[in-house]
């Protein structure tokens, strides 16, 4: 099963991402694009992602902005599964913006 990372490992991996913020209970990101089908777009580019790793994140989109929510709900909290979706993430994101 996996481990819920401490708030220490949470800030550290946070310091290698895009505009993730957060705890050990959940991080997000925000997300502004040109329009909505453009945040379509990119919400469709993540589920690729997110089914290829069996590891979803919770996505809140308002007309052209879009917001991740990572944390593994089976622990409470935030793993590296979630670190490594909120990287993909970021790839995916930073062709899009």
């Amino acid at each position: 099963m996996a481990e819920v990372l401490d708030a220490e490992a949470v800030r550290s991996e946070l310091d290698g991402l895009t505009g993730w913020t957060g705890n050990p209970a959940g991080i997000s990101r925000t997300v502004e694009l040109a329009g909505f089908p453009d945040a379509i777009s990119l919400v469709d580019r993540v589920a690729v992602v997110a089914e290829e790793m069996a590891h979803h994140p919770d996505i809140d989109i308002r007309w052209r902005t879009v917001t991740f929510r990572c944390a593994t709900h089976s622990v409470g909290g935030v793993t590296r599964r979630d670190i490594e979706l909120a990287r993909r993430i970021d790839e995916i994101a930073q062709g899009a913006a």
